[in-house]
């Protein structure tokens, strides 16, 4: 018997899965309209009452008349208007005001620099910047000691400072679909990082061996650029238990890829892979490998035929050109939309997947092709 393994076509399966969609939320109408005329849902919703009574502590016989219960939000709203119910709200909206006061925003393109007065915010702990014109990071950006998160994600950012090195805090760093062609050595100072992703960047071809420090991470993006190889210090990453290299110019994988004890999840599809070394078969932990089915000639039997779980995917990549959205006729034209479309799209298949707990980890070869 040969090797069997799923293989998809993008474009098909695009259309696929927006006719799911549409059919899912035509399935949760029909199902919540259903559930609106059964004593069930009247049970439900008389529950929720109470409990709503409850938190705000009124009295049960407030809503309970001759052992029914009253659902008349006309209770919930007049004891929302007590003395006690408003010193909670506005404790609560203190607090939440006082989590802000931690977290910078910043997006649209109007922005083509940071403002001056974020130099102020030492005290920041969070960076959110996104979709903006800004090019670079400003140095002073190693004053901010306390900052656990940098998401700096679609902007036109075009390297990183070295003083990025001082975030000794820093948990998670997102620097995707910016225009960087390379990484600091200095990266590999941020010891307590556990999320690094430099995606959708399409010129990065390596890493600087000094991220091998990078002991506490556990994701790693580096998919849409040019790497040629997994880079040393990936597979020096001991924690390391999310891979996505996938849409780069890979060839082949290291045979010592094993080292990777903690992998879960390897995305390679959209690479020039050939063949999968067997390797791959004695990583304990993975339990999703993703790869496209174009030009691999050699698949281990082991891989196909684990016994430890794994879900095992290969994906036909679309011989078209452009993806067109059968609805909105949306043309997706540039590289760089085309592999941001493609990764949501991912992420959302991958979740689906890994719900799928008895999903075989192989199933029948399936060739889909349609020509939009």
């Amino acid at each position: 018997m040969g090797h069997q393994v799923i293989i998809f076509d993008f474009s098909l399966i695009r259309g696929l899965w927006e006719t799911r969609v549409k059919k899912n939320k035509e399935r949760q109408r029909k199902e919540k309209e259903r559930l609106e005329k059964s004593s069930l849902e009247k049970i439900k919703q008389e529950w929720n009452f109470i409990l709503e009574c409850r938190k705000k502590g009124i009295p049960q016989s407030k809503y309970l008349k001759n052992g029914f219960v009253d659902t008349d939000e006309k209770i919930l709203d007049t004891y929302g208007k007590t003395p006690l119910l408003q010193k909670k709200h506005k404790f609560s909206d203190e607090a939440n005001k006082e989590k802000n006061k931690f977290i910078f925003q910043l997006s649209g393109e109007q922005w083509m620099e940071f403002p001056d007065s974020l130099k102020q915010q030492i005290y920041l702990k969070e960076w959110h910047v996104y979709n903006t014109l800004i090019q670079t990071i400003p140095a002073y950006i190693a004053l901010f000691q306390d900052l656990r998160v940098l998401e700096l994600s679609k902007n036109q950012i075009n390297h990183l400072p070295v003083e990025i090195g001082c975030l000794k805090n820093l948990k998670v760093l997102n620097v995707s679909f910016n225009n960087l062609k390379s990484v600091p050595p200095e990266l590999g100072d941020c010891e307590n990082l556990e999320k690094l992703d430099l995606s959708g960047n399409m010129e990065i071809k390596e890493l600087p061996f000094e991220l091998s420090n990078l002991k506490q991470v556990t994701v790693v993006d580096v998919s849409a650029n040019k790497f040629h190889s997994i880079p040393i210090c990936v597979l020096r990453m001991s924690n390391l238990q999310w891979l996505d290299i996938s849409s780069n110019n890979l060839k082949d994988l290291p045979e010592d890829i094993d080292r990777l004890d903690q992998l879960q999840t390897l995305l390679l599809q959209k690479n020039k892979l050939t063949y999968l070394p067997r390797a791959l078969a004695n990583m304990p932990k993975l339990s999703l490998l993703v790869v496209s089915g174009d030009d691999l000639v050699e698949i281990p039997t082991a891989i196909c035929e684990s016994t430890t779980g794994l879900k095992f995917v290969s994906l036909k990549g679309s011989p078209v050109e452009t993806i067109v959205c059968e609805d909105t006729e949306e043309i997706i034209e540039s590289e760089r939309d085309r592999e941001q479309f493609e990764k949501e799209f991912m992420k959302t298949y991958i979740e689906d997947i890994k719900e799928r707990d008895l999903t075989p980890s192989y199933t029948t070869k399936v060739l889909l092709s349609l020509q939009l």
